[in-house]
């Protein structure tokens, strides 16, 4: 590692514009608000098939391709997500990528980093605090229904549902939270404080919404995320700088990194290598529709991750639970197996190439992998419509693994398309949540239970009709059971429940069971993690 400052300098950011934290993570002061990137500049986004519990490499390629191109001469960033304190100390782990391309000091960035989730934690649950205190006051908005929850950044199931002073509530995990969301997605201290103000927290008696503003919270929200609205600058075990800012989930929010973060990153980069959570399913179809949408970016080609354990699985013979090891059968060579899993590639790349981006296909190598399942891998994605594929080995050798992919993407990115998007704003909700279902699960027909047409139908008189949706659904499987793997079809997929988030600026419909606060596995990662006599955190993976 080298000091950040010395990073920054390189690449010929101004250390004027950064606030230290440390030697290795500072804070990037804001552009103006009419700030609009070069269009010759090139947005790169990773995803990927739907993974396994353990993930599928989605930050190792999104760090070690930026790592790559600055081996090739580009001038390269990554622009990623910052990490919940969720599944690292439960399922998954630490999120600043692994092996030769990941964030150092690994720990402190998957820890608390510069105390941004914290931010959104308390501002969070400051306005559920006002809210009450409102309603003990003689309640001056005349709230008649609270949809307000609070948050936490920790996986712990027994805060799903708790008894408030004010009837029943609960907790959801921070992630989740709509002010994430927000900061994600606002371009000023001005956005920023306009989109809180406008956050539905409950009903009124009339049947109005009611907001933080009506409750004399949005300011003191707002304040409370000043620090936090501006991006975070830290670097790669490579040198390599990485904007990472925000956190949504993709499974229960819209899983992109901020806008703020892409468009300062774009300031000063050629090629800015961005990631969407989970498969293109869920975090690249929000990134299109939300992210894109609301920002003006627009990507140059996409990347999109594959792994012979993950087609395997969804070959459907084999059963996985989060929180287990993967079953031995997905580490050793099975064709037959593997050909099975294929179809499910085939609908991924479908799922990048509806909009019009250029696919390539990153086939992440395991020690595992044989060179037959690995040539049969890149041949089928040709097949299926991606017009480039290879091998990456950037966990194993960082950037040097990345150069093929890196001069594959490269290429696509000089030729400009133009991008389509799969719904005009101006159809109805209904509609929207129906074309997304049909067009990229690949359900048959859509289900609205439990009187969410009638929540649709309010939410639209409530002046929200324009909005996206961002679909609340599991992401182990392209439909909303978990357990039905491959690409299933002709399945009706159940709209279970509705709601809005009018700062951020979308609407959620729940689609099955969907938990806003995960709870931890039999044994959770953290069990590994302790402190060494010298103060060095150990264990953490």
């Amino acid at each position: 590692m080298v000091p950040l400052s010395e990073t920054a300098s390189k690449f010929g950011i101004s250390l004027s514009s950064l606030s230290f934290y440390g030697d290795q993570a500072a804070k990037l002061r804001l552009p103006p608000p009419s700030f609009k990137p070069d269009k010759q500049k090139n947005l790169i986004v990773v995803t990927s098939i739907t993974p396994t519990p353990l993930g599928e490499g989605k930050t190792v390629t999104t760090l070690g391709l930026a790592q790559a191109l600055n081996l090739l001469g580009k001038k390269a960033c990554a622009s990623i997500r910052q990490p919940s304190m969720a599944p690292v100390f439960g399922v998954k782990g630490g999120g600043g990528g692994g092996g030769r391309a990941k964030i150092l000091p690994y720990e402190d960035f998957n820890l608390h980093f510069t105390g941004d989730n914290h931010a959104v934690e308390s501002a969070h649950n400051l306005c559920a605090a006002f809210l009450d205190n409102s309603l003990m006051r003689k309640n001056p908005p005349g709230i008649k229904i609270i949809t307000w929850k609070r948050a936490i950044d920790i996986a712990d199931r027994s805060l799903r549902e708790i008894r408030g002073a004010h009837g029943k509530t609960g907790f959801e995990i921070t992630a989740a939270s709509e002010i994430m969301a927000i900061l994600s997605l606002s371009r000023s201290f001005e956005d920023l404080r306009r989109r809180i103000s406008r956050i539905v927290i409950g009903e009124d008696r009339r049947g109005r919404p009611v907001t933080p503003e009506h409750i004399r919270a949005a300011g003191a929200m707002t304040a409370l995320l000043a620090t936090s609205l501006r991006p975070n600058l830290t670097q790669t075990c490579e040198n390599t700088p990485v904007l990472a800012h925000t956190g949504p989930f993709a499974n229960i929010a819209h899983g992109n990194s901020s806008v703020l973060a892409d468009l300062i990153a774009l300031k000063y980069f050629d090629y800015v290598v961005t990631e969407s959570g989970f498969g293109a399913d869920c975090g690249l179809e929000k990134f299109m529709h939300i992210k894109c949408r609301i920002s003006g970016l627009r990507p140059a080609a996409a990347v999109l991750v594959v792994t012979v354990r993950a087609l395997k699985l969804h070959a459907g013979t084999i059963t996985v639970e989060p929180g287990h090891p993967l079953p031995k059968e997905l580490f050793s060579e099975n064709i037959a197996m593997l050909e099975k899993g294929l179809p499910h590639l085939k609908k991924q790349i479908e799922n990048v190439t509806i909009y019009g981006l250029p696919c390539v296909v990153a086939v992440n190598r395991f020690p595992s992998d044989t060179d037959r399942e690995l040539e049969l891998i890149e041949k089928k994605a040709f097949e299926f419509g991606a017009r480039e594929a290879c091998v990456s080995d950037i966990y194993e050798k960082g950037g040097r693994g990345g150069k093929e992919l890196a001069r594959k993407v490269a290429g696509l990115c000089s030729e400009r398309r133009k991008i389509r998007f799969l719904y005009d704003p101006g159809l109805p909700l209904e509609e929207k949540i129906r074309i997304v279902a049909l067009k990229i699960y690949g359900a048959g027909d859509v289900s609205f239970m439990n009187g969410t047409r009638e929540q649709l139908k309010k939410i639209e008189r409530w002046g929200y009709s324009r909005f996206p949706v961002c679909m609340a659904k599991t992401q182990f499987s392209l439909s909303h059971d978990p357990k039905w793997k491959g690409v299933p079809s002709d399945y009706t997929l159940p709209v279970t429940g509705m709601r809005i988030a009018a700062g951020a600026g979308f609407a959620v419909p729940f689609c099955g069971k969907i938990n806003t606060l995960p709870g931890l596995p039999l044994h959770p990662l953290g069990e590994h993690i302790d402190l060494d006599k010298t103060g060095k955190i150990r264990g953490l993976k």
